[in-house]
């Protein structure tokens, strides 16, 4: 925040104040201490301010001492599970929201899904290519960012989708929903009447690698389907559209 001089005038920020307010700041917690110094590196050098924790009760410390603008997760460290802690962060408000990157050796699909079932916004298997978590960083900020001057409150009956605050509500209490959840929310809502394909879905996401698996889509969806559904195993706001992709209902909650 700018600094008022003496005599009332704003002085412009230090250096040091500069820096904090521009530079995201990410956590890394990854027991794999040569990887973590040398992701951490790279990412330093591409503009960013890296913590790194090597085990998961560091990680809470680290959380605890001060605030993130992404986390980066490796889901097999010495003590304790990454999909646990997932869940755990989740359950917290502090964190509820904070952008999350699995990073994962596990082969099987299912760890994965369920990785994004607990409210993880992407995944990265290993080994990974820095400049692909790079940018798979840039596009979890750019997601979880506010748009400039977009303060449009989309609504559906009870269901609202506040883009300014990037917030959803459902008869006036706010939907448990993280920042990837919430744009896909956004990307269905803003196209309430008509169908779109997983393939559009993808295009729309900001900054989405089109690689990304393919099945998270759904995934998200039934965690979606999970807040703002009335009854989620039969939808009546986000349908399946067999073969075709997903509709969102335009008129909802109507007689």
């Amino acid at each position: 925040m700018p600094r008022r001089s003496r005599a009332g005038a704003f002085c412009p920020p230090s250096p040091t104040e500069f820096k904090r307010v521009t530079t995201p700041r990410l956590l890394l917690i990854d027991d794999d201490l040569r990887l973590a110094d040398m992701v951490g590196g790279y990412l330093r050098s591409n503009g960013f301010e890296v913590d790194t924790a090597g085990s998961l009760a560091a990680g809470r410390d680290r959380l605890k001492q001060g605030s993130y603008d992404a986390l980066v997760l490796d889901l097999m460290l010495p003590d304790g599970d990454g999909l646990d802690f997932t869940r755990e962060l989740r359950a917290e408000r502090r964190t509820r929201r904070l952008p999350l990157l699995m990073l994962t050796a596990r082969g099987e699909p299912l760890d994965r899904i369920v990785g994004l079932e607990l409210g993880a916004d992407d995944y990265l298997g290993k080994p990974f290519e820095p400049r692909e978590l790079l940018a798979r960083v840039k596009a979890l900020l750019r997601r979880a960012a506010p748009e400039p001057g977009e303060d449009e409150v989309l609504r559906f009956g009870r269901l609202e989708v506040d883009l300014g605050a990037r917030l959803a509500r459902l008869g006036g209490e706010p939907c448990d929903l993280t920042s990837h959840q919430f744009e896909l929310l956004t990307v269905l809502a803003r196209a309430a009447g008509r169908v779109l394909s997983r393939d559009q879905i993808m295009d729309a996401l900001k900054g989405h690698p089109l690689e990304a698996f393919d099945r998270s889509i759904d995934v998200h969806i039934s965690r979606i389907r999970a807040v703002i559904e009335d009854d989620a195993k039969n939808p009546r706001r986000v349908l399946t559209v067999r073969g075709a992709g997903y509709l969102f209902v335009r008129k909802q909650d109507e007689a």
